[in-house]
């Protein structure tokens, strides 16, 4: 996995009655990077989401938390990477993950939506490619397949809440190797400090 990365898609779902929320994991970390960079997310309505541009290095990095609800990412996704001619190869997606333990996170590039929806929406968007990599967010598993969806749409707990801080802070010091394709050093690195 060698490609840069351009844009950064943080999905969750719009309003503060989900911002905690497990399924909110990605859009949590898009927020956290704009406030380490001292930047403001600010709505775009022709990218249907909050939005800022983060300077890293000599990079650009557009960062997109989608307000469309998890099951309509896709708009907001397309949207973006149209405008700026931006390839799915060259675009990290971040969501959460109910098949890893809360704070461990995973890199990987291509592949299935794995049941999500946010996930399931942007490779229809994106007319099937899968092709883009993605960041993955542990969130835990509730036991039984018929509590997920509640499961998703509550509040991280308060140690699961420190869990993901926890890994924003890993991130943070592999953020330019992750960006600019060094995937093998940000991987061996961050999944090496998130062993389950």
């Amino acid at each position: 996995m060698s490609s840069t990365i351009q844009a950064i898609i943080g999905l969750g779902n719009p309003g503060p009655e989900y911002a905690l929320n497990r399924h909110n994991a990605g859009a949590l970390w898009v927020q956290h990077l704009a406030h380490r960079h001292h930047l403001t997310l600010r709505q775009e309505k022709r990218f249907h989401g909050l939005y800022a541009k983060l300077h890293l290095g000599k990079r650009d990095i557009h960062l997109l938390f989608p307000l469309t609800f998890m099951n309509r990412s896709g708009m907001a996704t397309h949207a973006l990477s149209h405008f700026y001619k931006i390839k799915p190869e060259n675009t990290l997606v971040a969501y959460d993950e109910l098949d890893l333990e809360a704070g461990v996170l995973r890199l990987k590039q291509g592949g299935g939506h794995g049941g999500h929806n946010g996930v399931r929406d942007i490779i229809k968007a994106w007319g099937g490619d899968k092709n883009f990599p993605r960041l993955r967010f542990g969130i835990g598993h509730p036991g039984d397949k018929s509590k997920v969806v509640n499961y998703v749409l509550t509040n991280f707990s308060k140690a699961d809440s420190q869990k993901l801080e926890a890994s924003f802070a890993e991130l943070d010091d592999w953020l330019e190797a992750l960006v600019s394709g060094d995937w093998s050093t940000a991987m061996n690195h961050l999944h090496r400090k998130n062993q389950s």
